[in-house]
């Protein structure tokens, strides 16, 4: 009996990868390696990928639970998660996010990292809430944010921590299209099968120079910012 809580589907030349552990989709060690895993064989099997979750809930962001373990705990699934979006970030086929509703924190930033991002109507939440929860805004997230978000609402989104609905997310720049829930598979492969169809040596060296500047700053700030989100005195 397969325990994952991640699928992996092949549509012709895309590969569907969908989060599904039957709860809010929170990012924990399982659900981080068994989504590494299927990039990497998409990777090797597709050309590209549509990455979408559970109806009603795309990702919660990191798994609180897993955290509560000390400053080590947390500070090891941070590193693994800014491995994982990163990687989303710089993964070199086109990557279609279909998001199938609340997309929080950690949830959001997988949200910005795809190349073309489609959300469905409803009551949903979506946004970067960590101050709201009293934790510090990673600066992956703010990084993600200042790249994908227009600019006059990254203050609300990072500092203030707000989230908002779909309908906003799209103006905000978290979406670029919205559906209504039953189309939003159909669209998402489409999506993927038009941007499949261009030059994957072209589309992945692009992509790399596009965003390389952001890979860089992320990482090299990174041992200092796990410093600031856990401070040991």
């Amino acid at each position: 009996m397969d325990t994952s809580p991640v699928s992996y589907q092949q549509e012709g030349p895309v590969a569907v990868i969908a989060m599904d552990d039957g709860k809010a989709n929170a990012l924990s060690f399982g659900m981080m390696e068994a989504l590494e895993a299927a990039l990497a064989r998409a990777e090797k099997e597709a050309r590209a990928v549509v990455l979408t979750g559970r109806a009603g809930r795309f990702s919660a962001g990191f798994d609180l639970r897993e955290m509560m373990g000390g400053v080590e705990r947390v500070r090891s699934m941070v590193t693994r998660g800014v491995g994982l979006l990163l990687g989303l970030y710089e993964f070199p086929l086109p990557l279609v996010v279909a998001c199938t509703g609340h997309a929080l924190a950690g949830g959001a930033l997988a949200l910005l990292t795809g190349d073309v991002r489609i959300g469905v109507r409803g009551a949903f939440k979506i946004g970067l809430n960590e101050v709201q929860i009293g934790l510090p805004t990673p600066i992956l997230a703010m990084e993600l944010a200042r790249d994908r978000l227009v600019a006059r609402h990254l203050t609300a989104a990072t500092l203030f921590g707000m989230t908002v609905d779909p309908e906003t997310a799209l103006t905000w720049g978290y979406l670029d299209l919205l559906v209504d829930d039953g189309e939003l598979r159909a669209r998402a492969l489409g999506e993927a099968e038009r941007l499949a169809a261009l030059s994957r040596d072209a589309y992945g060296k692009t992509k790399r120079a596009l965003r390389e500047k952001t890979i860089r700053y992320v990482r090299s700030t990174l041992a200092e910012d796990l410093d600031r989100l856990t401070p040991t005195a």
